[in-house]
């Protein structure tokens, strides 16, 4: 009787640790549709999945004039991901097309819209800023905090890497040095082909779906469909990779945030390529 005891305490014991070292990968799919009454609609994406970063998924339509936020305690990013709208800042107009990275830094009365008839979809992502961030901001160059960020994601510098294919266009969309402890950027390719497995302990990661994306993200055990417009938080310290069969697309936003400012050794990884 005792051993029964003793085998069902040790596996009850297994199974527990089986559970608790195992790993799913979180994903959360855009809602792409307002309904007909609607004119705005905002929505947090994996909240509290990443502690200090708020992910926010807003749709307006040309009825709506939204003001680009700016908050001592936290740096916003916005990433206009579907629709066109017109920007204006400091009496210029800019055009606002799917794949657009802005950062309004320090400068204040940016605002935005939808062109007539259209809607625009972008995800917010605000990074709290502690104190240390606020000290290394100050030695950053004037110009990557006093102006206004604006780019297309394909205006972005391209860069290499050995964990992926000579087919494959990756892009620094955000470069360290804009905001503390962030790097964002680009994968593009079609199928087959991989991004291969890989470990950086020293960051979190959330990964964006953009356009035709269809491929599979895997974490050590754990793999997931990664679709067009989700997003989904990579598990820290995870080994892992990315798939596209064949004739299908490879595209979306890597978002690293490392836990301190060391950590960012990890972008000379990427080399970069002259253009």
């Amino acid at each position: 009787m005792k051993i029964k005891i003793i085998f069902h305490i040790i596996t009850t014991i297994l199974f527990t640790v089986t559970v608790a070292f195992s790993q799913e990968i979180p994903i959360e799919f855009l809602e792409m549709k307002l309904s007909p009454s609607q004119q705005e609609q905002h929505k947090t994406i994996l909240a509290n999945e990443i502690p200090g970063v708020t992910s926010e998924h807003v749709t307006i339509t040309s009825a709506i004039t939204q003001m680009a936020e700016i908050d001592a305690a936290h740096k916003t990013i916005y990433l206009f991901i579907k629709g066109y709208g017109k920007l204006t800042s400091g009496g210029e107009t800019y055009d606002i097309v799917p794949e657009t990275i802005m950062l309004p830094n320090n400068v204040e009365g940016i605002s935005f819209k939808p062109v007539e008839n259209d809607t625009l979809h972008f995800l917010k992502i605000s990074v709290f800023q502690t104190e240390l961030d606020k000290e290394d901001i100050k030695t950053f160059p004037k110009e990557n905090i006093d102006k206004m960020y604006f780019k297309k994601f394909t205006d972005c510098k391209s860069y290499t890497e050995p964990i992926k294919s000579p087919q494959t266009t990756s892009r620094t969309i955000l470069p360290n040095k804009y905001i503390p402890r962030v790097a964002m950027g680009t994968v593009k390719t079609i199928g087959p082909d991989k991004v291969g497995a890989h470990v950086h302990g020293m960051l979190e990661q959330l990964f964006l779906g953009l356009t035709n994306n269809q491929t599979i993200v895997y974490a050590d055990e754990a793999q997931v469909d990664f679709p067009a417009y989700s997003l989904l938080h990579i598990p820290r310290g995870s080994s892992h990779s990315v798939s596209v069969n064949a004739d299908n697309e490879m595209y979306y936003v890597w978002m690293d945030f490392f836990v301190d400012k060391d950590g960012e050794e990890w972008l000379k990884t990427h080399n970069t390529k002259d253009e």
